[in-house]
């Protein structure tokens, strides 16, 4: 189930994002063990589990609850990860490659290096934490909610973006080479800076104020010589 909320302040001409509304059933607790790759994890609460380096390949996780957990060098590619919740996930190299996360909140987020490129996400929402070096190359992005977060270096290099919101977030040198943009609201982050890409903006919606910031990269992309 997910709800509609006007993006950003002002305007009301770019579509909000629908944002998860996760109401998980009672869960059971994790046996422990290791993930196992295309495993089925449905209704479980996993709490400070340690899933380093281990294998969960095209695994499902479906109504569960990921509490403090460890995802360094963890390998999910191809995982689905459908109405359920992370809080407080930390890792570095995790690989989250042509994963699938629909109906997701991430919440609290130390993540470095994360791999989420050819990626779909759908009605998630990013809350509070700090992810260095996001990738999302290739991904598509649906219903996506950045809020109160750190973004470092994310690339979004040729990937597809609609109705996303940046509420209370920052983006530090964002790469934007060849993403495509509709219904994407960046009104509301905190800090917006673009190191490549800027000329892909089409399709988002900037504050006055962000034009200001941005007039230097714009100028030096359309060869604009500004003096005096």
């Amino acid at each position: 189930m997910a709800r509609t909320v006007a993006g950003g302040s002002g305007g009301g001409r770019v579509k909000g994002a629908r944002r998860p509304e996760v109401r998980l059933p009672e869960l059971e607790p994790w046996g422990g063990g290791e993930l196992e790759p295309d495993g089925d994890y449905d209704g479980l609460e996993f709490r400070e589990a340690d899933f380093a380096g281990q294998d969960g390949a095209g695994a499902r996780f479906m109504d569960c609850a990921l509490t403090g957990c460890a995802f360094d060098e963890a390998g999910l590619r191809h995982a689905r990860l459908l109405d359920t919740v992370l809080t407080a996930p930390r890792g570095v190299g995790t690989n989250l490659a042509d994963a699938t996360l629909r109906d997701v909140e991430l919440v609290d987020a130390r993540l470095g290096g994360t791999q989420l490129h050819g990626a779909v996400l759908e009605r998630v929402v990013v809350r509070g934490g700090k992810i260095d070096y996001l990738n999302l190359r290739t991904a598509r992005l649906r219903d996506v909610v950045f809020e109160g977060c750190v973004l470092v270096e994310p690339d979004f290099g040729d990937a597809v973006l609609e109705r996303v919101e940046f509420v209370d977030c920052t983006l530090k040198e964002a790469d934007l080479t060849g993403v495509t943009m509709k219904d994407v609201d960046l009104r509301g982050a905190a800090a917006l800076e673009i190191s490549r890409g800027v000329e892909r903006l089409a399709g988002a919606v900037i504050s006055t104020s962000q034009l200001l910031d941005l007039a230097p990269v714009l100028a030096a992309q359309l060869g604009i010589r500004v003096e005096g």
